[in-house]
């Protein structure tokens, strides 16, 4: 109940003149045109991780896509990945704003941060489900609200569904843990829900999430998706942290 409220206070209130969050312009959007340009640039993506691939320059979505040393060794469950910006100053603390302050109000802003992204859109297009990747019922508890969710119904809400990839198991959290950790404290973590298995055959999916680290919990999400017929699998985050 309170993730319809907060999502539909959202899309009224989007539009309101406000001070920018970084700069403090007024009035501007959460994020003003300016520090979006001045702190989230184009920048060269690995393909499959979404990793900064130094010494390469931006290029448009009908270009060889690019991978980095370690997806070339060892391949990902993902067809594609993308990321808006490397996670950082002012990213982290809108972020953290957003998902562990009660601040949905941040969905807007860091949709369309994710939207400047050149593959974004053919992706939202090409795609036939938009799945954000779920909470434990005991998390969604602690924080009233999906933050994955909010962003996927922003990107596309007539493709987004919570009730396809569901979460069957509570874990620790994965902050605090390394990838081995995180890998293992997320196995079986996911599943799709049984009735929902045939829409999947064959299908392209868009999983979205707000921060990807060392990419478990989408890896993750995308086996169980591959498992249930998933044909395409593209990860989409806000950000992206470095090694």
């Amino acid at each position: 109940m309170f993730s319809r409220l907060s999502t539909g206070w959202h899309r009224w209130t989007q539009h309101w003149p406000s001070q920018c969050a970084v700069c403090h312009a007024w009035p501007a959007q959460r994020i003003c045109h300016a520090c979006a340009a001045r702190f989230a640039p184009p920048q060269p993506r690995c393909n499959t991780c979404a990793m900064p691939l130094p010494g390469t320059t931006a290029t448009g979505t009908g270009a060889v896509p690019l991978q980095c040393s370690a997806c070339l060794h060892q391949p990902v469950p993902l067809d594609a990945c993308i990321a808006a910006v490397s996670y950082g100053y002012p990213w982290s603390r809108a972020i953290a704003e957003f998902k562990f302050q009660g601040d949905p109000g941040w969905a807007g802003a860091l949709a369309a941060l994710l939207q400047r992204a050149a593959q974004v859109k053919p992706a939202l297009t090409a795609a036939h489900w938009v799945l954000p990747i779920p909470l434990s019922r005991q998390r969604l508890q602690e924080r009233g609200f999906n933050q994955a969710l909010l962003l996927a119904r922003q990107l596309a809400p007539d493709k987004t569904s919570a009730d396809v990839l569901l979460r069957i198991q509570h874990r620790s959290a994965q902050s605090q843990l390394q990838r081995a950790q995180r890998l293992s404290n997320l196995h079986g973590a996911f599943a799709v829900e049984p009735l929902r298995q045939a829409q999947l055959q064959g299908a392209r999916v868009v999983l979205v999430d707000d921060v990807m680290t060392t990419g478990a919990t989408l890896h993750s999400a995308a086996v169980a998706l591959r498992q249930a017929g998933a044909a395409h699998i593209t990860a989409m985050v806000v950000a992206r942290t470095e090694r």
